[in-house]
């Protein structure tokens, strides 16, 4: 979607936290005829904030006052506080997510976050998030994850040895519409990635000008190489 074009915004809502509250809460937002584009809740355990909820969502601008939106969302009454905020979409932007063994993901974020460090000086907004993890099915489970997190662009896989559950999770996060990167390794991985890189800091460069949108470089261009 074109933010240009179509311009997303933000509400941060702090609510008790009992039954009905996203009811309510969602009822008013119909009422302001808000396209809801993605939700996020979470439960507060201690701090300030223990035992409330935390309801974040971003939503299309329709026939709408946002003010008078922020304060109908004030006068339902389990409702403590709600602001409009920036989305996560204009700050942290597109995600590119590494995922396999630590010495192979930090050579791909390396490479990664110096790439998107270039793209967001000039006012792109890339964000890198790796997570180092061991074992086939664990692994399996990380790789199907991706399909489900917010704005995730592309995804790494960083390792030495991957295969079984794990191509397979591979398959259903391309589905998804989302490229797959793989190093070059021992297993079948390769094998279903949409490109496959020797160099572990060359992918993280690669991944990050993908999803870039000034970048020239075009994974379906290359789809099915090795470099």
């Amino acid at each position: 979607m074109d933010e240009q074009e179509s311009p997303i915004f933000a509400v941060r809502v702090v609510a008790e936290n009992q039954k009905g509250v996203l009811r309510d809460i969602a009822t008013v937002v119909t009422t302001h005829s808000a396209n809801i584009l993605m939700i996020h809740q979470e439960t507060f355990d201690s701090g300030p904030l223990a035992g409330l909820a935390e309801m974040y969502f971003e939503y299309e601008e329709g026939p709408l006052e946002h003010e008078k939106l922020i304060l109908d969302l004030n006068s339902i009454p389990c409702v403590r506080s709600a602001e409009l905020c920036q989305p996560f979409s204009h700050i942290y932007g597109t995600r590119v997510i590494i995922i396999g063994g630590g010495a192979q993901v930090a050579q791909v974020a390396l490479g990664a976050v110096n790439e998107a460090d270039r793209h967001n000086i000039r006012g792109e907004r890339i964000s890198v998030d790796t997570i180092p993890l061991v074992g086939e099915e664990t692994v399996a489970q990380a790789v199907d994850a991706v399909a489900r997190l917010p704005r995730a662009g592309i995804l790494v896989l960083a390792g030495s040895l991957m295969g079984g559950r794990i191509s397979d999770a591979v398959e259903r996060v391309k589905e998804a519409g989302i490229p797959v990167i793989a190093l070059k390794m021992v297993g079948s991985v390769p094998r279903h990635a949409d490109l496959v890189v020797t160099d572990p800091i060359q992918a993280g460069v690669f991944a990050v000008m993908h999803v870039s949108r000034i970048g020239v470089f075009d994974i379906n261009r290359v789809k099915g190489k090795e470099f």
